[in-house]
């Protein structure tokens, strides 16, 4: 009826890069400031091919898709300074 309960075709849509707020490309090995999960500052490390943000602090390790931000589709992490 009218089309308002049919079911969408779920387009196969492109998976967010791996960029932080600013829109600066992330890399492994690169440190960054996680601002999800109590992370704090995080290190990006790649386990058996899937990548993760590796807490500094206390070692916890978050896969990536879970800092995506819905709104924005980037990482909610700041890249910090290479020293």
């Amino acid at each position: 009826m009218f089309g308002l309960f049919k079911k969408r075709k779920k387009s196969p849509g492109e998976r967010p890069g791996l960029v932080d707020m600013n829109q600066q490309p992330l890399a492994v090995g690169d440190r960054v400031e996680a601002f999800r999960y109590d992370l704090g500052i995080s290190t990006i490390v790649e386990v058996e091919g899937v990548i993760y943000y590796q807490s500094e602090a206390n070692g916890t390790l978050v896969i990536w898709v879970k800092m995506i931000d819905a709104a924005t589709k980037s990482q909610k992490v700041k890249k910090l300074a290479q020293d």
